[in-house]
C-alpha cells in the first residue's frame, strides 16, 4: 500500500469515527503538513471557517462550541501522531493547497513571492500575517504596510492578538511566546509594492 492510499484510508477513518466529511478531514491533514504536523490553520464550514489546532490550542469559527473544539482536537491529535510517524520527504509533492478555497496559494497573494507557500496564513482586524518556516520569515501586513522579520530558531506553532488599541500579534514556539517586537526586521515596504 503506498503513503498515499494509506493516509486516504487514515482520512476516511476518522471522518467516519468523527462524523464529519473525509473532506473536512483532508483540511486538516493538509494544513497539518503545510505546518510541520504541529500545527494547522486553515477554514472549513464544518469547523465553523477559520480554525486554528498545535497541541495545547484548539481554536474553531464557531468560538463557544466546545463539542466542535473536542472534535478538532481529536481528529488533529490523530493527523499529526500520523504525521510524526510518516514523515513526508516532499511535502509538497502529494498536497498544495491554500487555507482559502480554490486557486493557488501565490494567486493574488500580498507577502513577496520569493517566500514561496506559508505554512499558515491568517489575519484579525487590519493585520494579517504568513509564516515562512524555510525561510525563518514571518511576514506581517499591518494596514497596509508590509514587514517581514527573521524567525531564527523559531518554530512558530500557534499566534494570538491582542485586542487593544495597538492590535500586537504574538506567537507560540518551542521556546514559549514570541512578541514581533523580539524578531529582527528582515525588511520593510509600502504599500503598492510589486
Amino acid at each position: 500500500m503506498t503513503s498515499a492510499q494509506e493516509a486516504a484510508e487514515v482520512v476516511a477513518r476518522l471522518a467516519r469515527e468523527h462524523g464529519v466529511s473525509e473532506d473536512a478531514v483532508r483540511t486538516v491533514f493538509e494544513a497539518l503538513r503545510r505546518g510541520g504536523g504541529t500545527m494547522a490553520q486553515f477554514s472549513h464550514a464544518e469547523f465553523g471557517g477559520m480554525s486554528q489546532w498545535s497541541s495545547g490550542m484548539t481554536m474553531v469559527g464557531d468560538m463557544f462550541n466546545d463539542s466542535l473544539k473536542a472534535k478538532l482536537d481529536a481528529i488533529a491529535g490523530e493527523l499529526s501522531r500520523y504525521l510524526r510517524e510518516h514523515p513526508v520527504e516532499h511535502p509538497d509533492a502529494d498536497f498544495v493547497v491554500s487555507c482559502r478555497s480554490g486557486g493557488t496559494l501565490h494567486a493574488g497573494s500580498w507577502w513577496p513571492q520569493e517566500l514561496g507557500n506559508p505554512s499558515s496564513v491568517g489575519s484579525q482586524n487590519d493585520m494579517r500575517y504568513a509564516v515562512f518556516p524555510l525561510k525563518r520569515r514571518l511576514v506581517i501586513d499591518d494596514h497596509g504596510q508590509t514587514t517581514s522579520y527573521d524567525t531564527g530558531d523559531h518554530q512558530i506553532s500557534g499566534v494570538s492578538q491582542a485586542q487593544s488599541t495597538n492590535s500586537t500579534l504574538t506567537f507560540v514556539s518551542q521556546h514559549g511566546v514570541v512578541r514581533v517586537s523580539e524578531l529582527a526586521r528582515a525588511d520593510s515596504s509600502e504599500p503598492g509594492r510589486s
